[in-house]
């Protein structure tokens, strides 16, 4: 097996990135969300805002790639948190995303890992939103000591047809 590697992401990372996206919310959403609004996905629309997104040296986020054999199989992003309730000292975990092929091999738990190592030095606690449907991602955090905090948020995609019921997790990072 290729050896892992986790690294900041840079714009030219936009186009696997993308991939990696799309190929992950058509299958972890299968059956969660509508197949319609999954099979619409776009690789070139996604990739479109990953160069954008990569681009903005003001970004207070910071996007990492995980990559084995040189192509990126999966990406996570963590930051400052946006929730309204958020102190300045909570930080986000906003996003872990892998091919499929790439489940349950550790990559996952290696850009968590990364993750939280990066949240910890510049916060005291940190969140992240999960669809209320996604058991195996709850279930992934609830392994890692994240604890569910009772907020919970319904947010629309799709000029409203898409509706993403989420569950708020928190971490401590001190200690």
């Amino acid at each position: 097996m290729p050896e892992l590697v986790i690294r900041p992401a840079t714009p030219e990372d936009a186009s696997g990135i993308a991939a990696v996206h799309v190929g992950s919310w058509q299958a972890a959403y299968a059956g969660l969300l509508p197949d319609e609004f999954l099979s619409g996905l776009s690789i070139e629309t996604r990739e479109q805002f990953w160069a954008s997104s990569l681009a903005d040296a003001s970004r207070p986020h910071t996007v990492l790639t995980a990559s084995a054999a040189e192509e990126i199989t999966g990406f996570a992003v963590f930051g400052p948190s946006r929730d309204d309730d958020a102190t300045p000292r909570t930080g986000e975990l906003s996003s872990i995303y892998l091919l499929p092929s790439e489940w349950g091999r550790g990559m996952g738990r290696a850009l968590h890992e990364e993750c939280v190592r990066g949240l910890s030095t510049q916060f005291e606690t940190a969140t992240l939103w999960v669809l209320s449907t996604n058991t195996r991602a709850r279930k992934f955090y609830e392994r890692a000591g994240w604890v569910a905090d009772g907020k919970t948020k319904v947010d629309t995609m799709s000029d409203g047809a898409v509706t993403l019921e989420e569950v708020r997790y928190r971490l401590s990072l001190e200690g």
